[in-house]
């Protein structure tokens, strides 16, 4: 589980075509300060979360920093080096945010005199979903932020900031700091993630033959975190305590913010400024709303609390309705916008089928740091080969599956190069693998009797595996086709739109986990898994018509 995950300064436009390219700058392919240095690569790369391409543009001619050394093209593994200090910041947030959701909803479900806050099973998975869908609510705003106030390096850094002091107050032992924590870490990954998506993007030419790889290699490297996370704060929660857990995801966030810092030379257009800044007298007015607005929701959400109208349902619900209107009503505007051209319209309706598996996949993958967790804890054996282990190490499986699986992977689309399956076909195969990793958990909880048995833990284990191989086909071919089928005229939204997908993912699920202690497991699974196999096939059906709109996608 999973995103988004500046520029150049504005001198001068530029408009020129491809072909004008050639003779302007002429130097080979392979050559660092190709036209992949200069308008071209702009015109390619100018996307605000990993996505979109501009054919007009401006270019700073005497900035230095915005680009990385020359030698820095291939120095990490054949891909630039900037992809080493991104993935080490990746490494260190997913440490901090999936160490902290592996212990979450057992935090939500123990009993108040284990540490807990005494939830029914349901509803903790219910609330947990509810953060995951507020933080990826939260990443439209973030890439709206740094496009037009921040700026990337500084979004993502301050994004950085909220997010250890989020862990750090739920580092102290009382329910007001877990739920002031919980709703800084919100705030600061979604200024974090969809920003980090795009610097990522901005090292590779949209024709780049490694991006793919490239993405895959961030993958992995994030996953790293993702394996590691959930040891430490696992092994903490269940031997010192849920807050010992958290102080751990505290301390592995600042550690990946002083790499970040460290090694912000080597990133690809790299600014302290917003790269469409606002003029000065509107940039104070976003300001002076942006605060009016927060202090005015924490208010009035204050008072309907005490009130006793805002309960924990209701805004759960709230928020499930917010993630189906805002997807729908960003597809609409961009539909209907003048300054989306035919052709551009032509490639968002495919991006409409990559949206929807993107919800169906990610509405199982995280389901595993929810109902799987909850099922590993009360009906899965924590011992492997004499060895007893936290139920919170489960989903260490999946970060461990995804750190082998996807130099795997980055390696066969590599050598196959031009020969891959479309990016359709891998998304399509990704969603098909989350569908079966739940229906393979209907055969350890069927024919029991009762909800007393213990199944081996090689079957969580085995679900992980199919849900770790599909999500590195599908994030990875999902967030490089989404930056290439971006209108250019909503280049800093159409990232935002694929959290959106993970957005309404988290909120569908936190409907639907709370049948979790209503119906019978082999029934919750089996259906769950059944819709996203059906998803897949149908993204299989449609891979002729899709081949011919992903233009440029391959």
């Amino acid at each position: 589980m999973a995103g988004s995950y500046g520029l150049l300064t504005i001198t001068r436009i530029v408009d020129v075509s491809l072909d004008s390219l050639t003779p302007a700058y002429p130097v080979t392919f392979r050559s660092p300060w190709a036209p992949s240095r200069h308008p071209r690569y702009v015109r390619d790369q100018l996307i605000r979360a990993g996505v979109g391409a501009l054919s007009r543009t401006t270019i700073d001619t005497g900035t230095e920093g915005e680009q990385p050394p020359p030698e820095d093209d291939h120095a990490f593994l054949g891909h630039p080096r900037g992809l080493l200090t991104l993935s080490g910041l990746e490494v260190w947030e997913r440490f901090s945010f999936l160490g902290m959701q592996a212990i979450l909803v057992l935090y939500f479900a123990a009993s108040v005199s284990d540490g807990g806050l005494g939830m029914a099973s349901g509803t903790a998975a219910s609330v947990s979903a509810a953060y995951g869908t507020l933080v990826y609510l939260v990443s439209v705003g973030g890439g709206w932020l740094a496009d037009r106030v921040l700026g990337s390096y500084r979004a993502v850094l301050w994004g950085g900031v909220l997010i250890a002091c989020g862990h750090y107050a739920m580092a102290v032992p009382t329910a007001a700091m877990t739920w002031v924590g919980l709703g800084l870490i919100s705030a600061g990954t979604g200024l974090l993630k969809p920003n980090v998506a795009t610097m990522v993007g901005k090292l590779y030419r949209t024709d780049d033959e490694r991006r793919d790889a490239g993405f895959a290699l961030y993958y992995m490297a994030i996953n790293i975190g993702a394996f590691a996370g959930p040891l430490i704060t696992g092994w903490l929660a269940d031997h010192e305590g849920y807050h010992w857990g958290f102080s751990a995801a505290a301390l592995g966030m600042t550690l990946g913010l002083i790499q970040y810092v460290a090694g912000r030379r080597h990133l690809a257009g790299r600014k302290h400024a917003a790269e469409f800044a606002l003029a000065p007298d509107a940039m104070r007015r976003a300001v002076r709303l942006m605060i009016a607005g927060a202090l005015a929701t924490a208010v009035l959400a204050t008072a309907l609390s005490l009130a006793g109208w805002l309960t924990m349902d209701r805004f759960v619900d709230v928020l499930t309705l917010i993630s189906v209107i805002a997807p729908v009503v960003y597809f609409w505007v961009m539909f209907t916008s003048p300054r989306v051209t035919a052709e551009e319209r032509g490639r968002l309706r495919p991006y409409v089928v990559l949206f929807l598996a993107s919800v169906a996949f990610n509405f199982i993958l995280f389901q595993a740091y929810s109902t799987m967790i909850l099922l590993a804890s009360t009906n899965a054996r924590t011992t492997i080969l004499g060895f007893d282990f936290p139920a919170g190490w489960y989903t260490s499986a999946l970060g461990a599956f995804e750190v082998l699986l996807a130099p795997v992977v980055a390696a066969v689309w590599a050598r196959m190069g031009p020969r891959q399956p479309h990016a359709s076909n891998k998304i399509a195969l990704g969603v098909i693998l989350g569908g079966l990793s739940f229906l393979l958990m209907v055969l350890p909880t069927s024919g029991h009797a009762d909800d007393t048995y213990r199944m081996a833990a090689w079957w969580i284990v085995g679900s992980y595996l199919l849900l770790g191989l599909g999500d590195v086909l599908l994030e990875t071919s999902g967030m490089s086709a989404t930056s290439k089928l971006a209108p250019k005229a909503f280049a800093s939204q159409t990232m935002s739109l694929w959290f959106l997908s993970l957005a309404l993912a988290n909120g569908i699920q936190a409907q639907t986990v709370k049948l979790y202690d209503d119906v019978s497991k082999p029934l919750y699974f089996g259906v769950n898994g059944a819709v996203a196999v059906a998803v897949g096939l149908v993204v299989v059906a449609l891979a002729p018509w899709l081949r011919r709109t992903m233009h440029p996608v391959h």
